[in-house]
Formats: C-alpha cells, structure tokens, sequence
C-alpha cells in the first residue's frame, strides 16, 4: 500500500480565513500519492461547531465525483462572527481512502449591515475639512474585565488606515482597506486581537490617510475622487470566558489629534516630523485631555463588505548595491533592481535634522538622475529628526516604484546599511515560474515578474510610478493569462472584476479604468477594443486557470452587458 494523503485545505483560496461573508463558502484540496495514475473517485465534507466534530453541522455524505476544488457548502445559515471546522476524506478509484483530513476552519464576518454597530468617524468636520492638515490620530480607551477567550476587530477607512491596539499594529496587512469603486463598497478587514488585549484599560487607536479615496490621483491635478474627508470605521468584539461579551464600537466618544505625518500621498510621497511624535499614543497612558472630539460621517454601512482580495504586504527585502556619484554630482543609492515600495532608513542626528530622498526608475543617458518620466508626481520623502538617538522610520500611507534613490539631504555621511528597500504587493503565491538553457530569455521573464509585482499592488496597474497608476483595462486583459500562470490571482481578479462591473454604465460601456477616476475626461462613457473585451477576457481566463465558474456567474450580466454593445 502507498500513502495516500490530502494537502493544501483552502476555503475560498484561502487557508483558514478569519472574516468570511461568503454565505456559501467552498473547499478544496489536493491528494497526493506517491504512485502514477491516482485519481479521486469520491469525497466526504464534514463541517462542525467544534474542533472534536462532536456537533456536526453538515455532512455531504459521500459524494461520487472527481471536484476537489470549489465544492460548495449545502449545510444549515452559518451564524455571524462564528468559526467553523471542517475536514474532508477522499476516496480513489481503486476504493483506498484518505481517512479525515487535519482540521482546517473558517471565520465569517459580519455579514450584512444590521450587524454594524459602529459608526464613520473622522478628525474634521465635512463642511469645514482642510486638508492642508497633518494626517488624523484617533483614539478610544476601554476597560476589559473578565478572562478574555477571544476578540476580534472589524475596521475600515475611507482612505488608507492602519489600526493599532495596545501600542502594537494589528496585523501585516498595508494599505488597507484597499481600493475599490468607493460610491458602491469599501472592503472592511477582520483581525484577530486576543493576544492583544489585557485585564483593565485598554486603547484602540487608528492613523488616517488619503489615499485613493480623498488623495491626489488620476490624470492630472486630481485629488477627492470620492470624497474629502478621510474616515475610520472600528468595531472590537470581546468574548469572555463565561460566555459574556463586550462590544466597543467608533462613535463621537473617540479623540482625534494630529499625527507627524504631515503630508501623504501616492503620487507625492510622504513628510514625517518626528518632533510631533505622540508617546503612547496608541496606549491607555496617554493624556489625551488636549485632544478634540472626532466627527460622525454619513457613508453607508451597506456599503461595506469582507475583505475579497488578499491583501497587499511586505514581502522581501533588498539592499542597496552601491552607491553612484553621478556626473552631476548627485549622491544615488542602487539597488540593483527595479521594484514597488519604499525604503527603510536608519538615522542618528540632531532635532530638526531632515532626510530627504527621491525615487526613480532610471539615470538619463548621462548617468545623472532622471525623474522625467514622473511628470507631475514628486515621489519624495522628507523626515525630520527627533534627535533621540537612533531612529528608524518608513512610510505608511505611499509607495514609489524605483530602483535609483538620489540622497538629496542627509545629516552626516549615509552608509549603505542604513538603507533597505520594502517591496509590496498584493499577497499572492508564486505558483508558476518558468526557466531555460538561454539567460535573456530568463531575465525577460525575470522582468516579467518583477512587472507584476509592482503592478499588482491591490488593482492591476499600468505602472507604478509617475502620476497615474491606474488600473488600465487594456493592460489587465492582455497580461490576465501571465498573470494567473506567474501567481495565483483568482481572488485579486475576483474583486477588480466585481469592480468593473460597478463601473460599467448602464449602456454596457466599459470604462478605460477601473476603479473608474476618469469619469468624463474622455468623454460620454463609451467602451475601447481591447480594454473594454477585460469585461469577458478576464473571466473567462480564470475559469480556464482555476476552474471557478462563479466568477463567470457573478460576471455574467457584464459581459452580456459588453457584448450587447
């Protein structure tokens, strides 16, 4: 007998999802043997209240068929902020089974509105917001009481947000909420807080930024493509041992007051003082006496949706290779590779001292520092010291693509271990890659790669690094096929394309852009060959790869919407 076993649990492509609202989750799984040949004859699904399945709550019996990707729950509603196990056995063609699978689970999430109690709050009101201001610090301080047997936050923004708890960021995740066609639905996020918490006061605090809701983008001198003031929406769930629980919500009871980040954005980069640094902001020992009263903002909570991509994160690290004193006398940092994110510095200097570093892809045919092609985007960042010793500091709320940063203020002599390069992207694996005997052709899909990742960064891109960064149809359709060989982007396609069906005009036009920020600077909206043909190409292209056909059934009134005409 060889062993036959199960690998790669997933439910939803994801292994073991915290925050689900799919009301019909599915699973799939791989069998592994070590002989030719073996073929899946017949599967069992079992999901339960708990671990042991001593309350089994669904059993699809055993089922005759080869599915062992996408196969849809059929058990009882499944139950808000609940978690649920689930395991599988497999039987082959020959009658051999599996046994059970190792556990694997699921979270859902809210689930529909009712279920929020939170409330939109910002830093200024709406009628008198100035966005000359810093970016919003906002803060509420709460006593636990009890043994604390689990908690869980669901946050979002309209804007770019990162949530903290207790002095610590919550989770990996960056740029969060993501991006999406905000006049329709804005992705909330689910973290798992437990180990976070302590027995008597406790602070839940958030930083804002604009992002692409309120931020500079789009062709041009945009900015407010959706709305002017950057918002927070939080709501912490605390379970008890005895079964009570606590629930603290974002209401005008929170404070807000100014961060050290005076200035972010996608296109321009960001300016830190950290002077104005807030000791134990994001902790019950701060006095926020001096602090305002947030404002309550109008934004629907239907609006709001789980998390339906991965989300972007850290992914490597790369050092600069060399420093380049340019012929026009420029201090140029080399890492050696074009990339997306943003650099990580070190420094040691007096208060008021300024870093000041700017991003680009290329040195002109002089080998000086070129930032032409950037057109109006300043991709700079400026960091003011504290002067309390060493610092060391990145960005929060921006991301450059680059691969050459010219030093143009530095206290003292900078040192290529002061410097480390952050490269971001949306979450996804590497399942295919590609090699050959010839080193050009390596290197082109080495290229190729590396172009994905810089424009995967929560919507497909066409580049990442002047004053556009938008996600060009045309761009998406013709790469959709790479792109799912390269990485497995099922989930990232799922949500820009449930975004494009959004923005698609009632006349079947597909925009040229989605999220579509360019509404009427090309006119009545109307549809392009080649970019509008993402509406069916995309589908159909992730069904072929991954064989979900709920994609094609959730796209299906678009495409039939494009096609028409």
């Amino acid at each position: 007998m060889f062993p036959l076993t199960l690998t790669d649990l997933r439910c939803e492509c994801r292994t073991n999802p915290l925050g689900l609202d799919e009301r019909a989750p599915r699973f799939s799984w791989k069998l592994a043997a070590v002989a030719r040949e073996v073929l899946q004859k017949a599967y069992q699904l079992q999901t339960a209240a708990d671990p042991a399945f001593g309350e089994i709550l669904w059993d699809s019996g055993a089922v005759a068929s080869e599915q062992s990707v996408y196969v849809r729950y059929a058990g009882p509603d499944l139950a808000p902020r609940t978690r649920y196990y689930w395991r599988v056995q497999v039987w082959d063609t020959t009658g051999r089974a599996t046994g059970w699978s190792g556990l694997s689970w699921f979270e859902t999430g809210l689930l529909k509105a009712a279920n929020w109690q939170a409330q939109w709050i910002a830093a200024q009101p709406a009628e008198a917001v100035n966005q000359e201001l810093p970016c919003p610090l906002l803060r509420k301080t709460f006593i636990a009481q009890g043994h604390i047997a689990r908690a869980r936050v669901y946050a979002s923004a309209l804007g770019l947000y990162e949530l903290h708890l207790n002095g610590k960021k919550t989770g990996a995740d960056l740029l969060t909420p993501g991006w999406t066609a905000y006049q329709a639905r804005v992705q909330y996020q689910t973290y798992d807080v437990t180990e976070m918490l302590q027995p008597g006061e406790n602070c839940l605090g958030a930083m804002l930024g604009r992002g692409w809701y309120a931020g500079y983008f789009g062709l041009g001198d945009h900015q407010n493509n959706y709305g002017t003031q950057p918002a927070l929406i939080a709501q912490l769930h605390i379970t008890y041992a005895d079964g009570s629980e606590q629930v603290v919500i974002s209401d005008s009871s929170w404070r807000t007051a100014d961060s050290p980040i005076l200035m972010a954005e996608f296109y321009h980069g960001e300016t830190y003082d950290a002077r104005h640094e807030v000791a134990g902001w994001d902790t019950p020992a701060c006095d926020d006496s001096a602090w305002h009263t947030v404002h309550v903002v109008d934004y629907p909570l239907a609006n709001l949706v789980a998390q339906q991509n991965l989300p972007v994160r850290a992914h490597e690290q790369l050092k600069p290779i060399k420093f380049i004193r340019t012929p026009a006398g420029e201090t140029v940092l080399d890492f050696g590779q074009n990339m997306v994110g943003w650099v990580r510095f070190s420094v040691a200097a007096p208060a008021g001292s300024q870093v000041v570093l700017k991003h680009a892809e290329v040195l002109d045919a002089a080998g000086n520092f070129y930032t032409e092609n950037m057109r109006a985007a300043r991709n700079t960042i400026r960091y003011i010291c504290q002067g309390d010793g060493p610092e060391t500091y990145e960005p929060r709320f921006t991301h450059q693509g680059f691969r050459y940063v010219k030093i143009e203020a530095w206290p003292g002599t900078p040192q290529l271990e002061n410097f480390t390069g952050i490269v971001i992207h949306s979450d996804m694996s590497n399942i295919g890659s590609f090699s050959c005997s010839n080193e050009l052709v390596n290197k082109l899909q080495h290229n190729i790669l590396w172009g994905q990742k810089g424009n995967f960064v929560d919507v497909p891109t066409d580049c990442p690094q002047r004053d556009e960064r938008l996600g060009w149809t045309g761009d998406a359709q013709v790469f959709a096929r790479t792109a799912c060989f390269n990485m497995d982007t099922a989930l990232f396609f799922r949500k820009w394309l449930a975004d494009l069906a959004i923005d698609q005009a009632e006349s079947g036009a597909v925009p040229n852009v989605v999220p579509d920020v360019l509404q009427g600077i090309f006119g009545p909206p109307s549809s392009a060959c080649g970019w509008a043909d993402a509406a069916v190409i995309i589908p159909w292209t992730v069904y072929l790869c991954y064989g979900d056909a709920r994609i094609l059934q959730a796209q299906y009134p678009s495409m039939k919407k494009h096609v028409d005409y």
